[in-house]
């Protein structure tokens, strides 16, 4: 049987329910929380040096908290990461806000390559817990928290010694040092060449859209630029806050402007992509993905570890368009890659669409073993979606499919 390329899936791009999650639920966002508490940083415990402690594993961490500040006062780039280090292996990342803050959710279902104390996980052990079980404080003892962005040195923080508050673990400030003049693939016409006024215009424009006040965030974006035309991330702002004011050619243009000042400033890309796959126009999704992915392999090789909240650079809805755009153009092989890439990445669930992109490239090569699973856990993920019919549908015709061929044994007896 020949599966037709313009099935379930196309049909469903078409009909424009597979929009992102993560697209879907953008700005207004509601403001961002006060900074915790500065503390002084806690020095790191040697490895394997701890003793057990009996009680420990009934305490479960659901998330760590905390905030990122420079020795010197200036601001922070804006792919400043926080990695979780288990037994000198990284086995989380997560990417702080502008403010310095960040929280990193522990123990998700789609965490299941890596345990949380450095050591071989299986799948099947993973499967079991619930969606947001945490991970036991035990299982922290030999982790901790640093920070990580070109140009910058990181202190780090043991998480053996900081009690977790309901489920929380407030683990102060993280202090990072400057090297160098930061050239990294987030950060745009980088932030210390704008005039002091400039910059606060934009501060002040950032925090109005975060209040879904777009209008005034505008005005602000508009003197910061007036300012200092060459500031990138401030063409990025305004063109989101035109985007989210539905101005769709004005919101492109600040996008290209801000590309054109600093091609290597990631964001601008991905709302372009964006715009382009609601469009359907799918060459221009390949362009603007190819871009993003390209840097992001230059600048940070290709990613071993899981990267959480990325915000608008986000490298899973980045490999999500592309998936897309290329299963549009009939490149299959490169769509199953990077599908496979952006489910890897995609440990907050935001493209549960994902799963019936790779149903659908396995039933073309009539694995509809693999099929059948990728629909179920699309279903699972997305129970109440819009062409739930048609993919329950698809489900029992690949499970048809999937039956094993008569044996002709009473063929034989005839």
């Amino acid at each position: 049987m020949t599966h037709s390329r313009h099935s379930l899936f196309a049909a469903a791009i078409a009909m424009g329910l597979l929009v992102p999650v993560a697209r879907s639920q953008k700005p207004p966002a509601p403001a961002p929380p006060s900074p915790p508490k500065t503390t002084q940083p806690v020095a790191p415990t040697p490895l394997g040096s701890q003793p057990t402690q009996p009680g420990l594993r009934d305490e479960l961490v659901l998330f760590l908290r905390g905030t990122i500040a420079t020795s010197d006062g200036t601001l922070l780039p804006n792919d400043m990461l926080v990695e979780r280090v288990c037994n000198n292996n990284v086995r989380q990342q997560v990417y702080a806000a502008s403010n310095g803050t960040f929280t990193m959710q522990l123990g998700s279902r789609f965490d299941s390559f890596f345990d949380a104390s450095g050591g071989p996980a299986l799948r099947e052990d993973v499967t079991k817990k619930g969606l947001n079980e945490g991970i036991s404080k035990r299982d922290l003892m030999n982790c901790e928290l640093r920070a990580s962005a070109a140009g910058f040195r990181s202190k780090s923080i043991s998480l053996i010694d900081l009690t977790p508050s309901s489920g929380n673990i407030d683990v102060g400030a993280i202090v990072v040092q400057r090297t160098t003049k930061v050239k990294g693939m987030t950060v745009s016409a980088i932030p210390y060449k704008a005039p002091p006024n400039a910059r606060k215009a934009y501060e002040k424009g950032v925090e109005a859209e975060r209040n879904g006040k777009f209008a005034e965030a505008r005005k602000y974006f508009q003197q910061a630029l007036e300012i200092y035309p060459r500031y990138a991330s401030a063409w990025f702002q305004i063109g989101t806050a035109f985007e989210m004011e539905n101005q769709k050619d004005s919101a492109r243009a600040a996008y290209i402007q801000a590309t054109v000042i600093d091609s290597r400033f990631l964001p601008p890309y991905l709302s372009l992509a964006a715009m382009s796959y609601h469009t359907g126009n799918w060459p221009e999704v390949m362009q603007y993905t190819r871009r993003i992915i390209d840097l992001n392999l230059q600048n940070n090789g290709d990613v071993t570890g899981y990267v959480l909240d990325l915000d608008e650079s986000n490298p899973a809805e980045a490999y999500f368009y592309n998936a897309v755009a290329n299963f549009m153009l009939n490149k299959f092989e490169e769509a199953e890659k990077s599908a496979h890439k952006a489910e890897h990445l995609d440990l907050r669930t935001n493209f549960p669409q994902l799963h019936l992109l790779l149903a659908e490239l396995s039933a073309r090569k009539r694995n509809y073993a693999v099929a059948i699973s990728e629909i179920k856990v699309y279903l699972e993920l997305a129970p109440n979606t819009k062409n739930g019919d048609q993919v329950r549908e698809e489900l029992a015709k690949f499970e048809k499919l999937n039956r094993p061929a008569p044996t002709g044994e009473n063929q034989d007896q005839n």
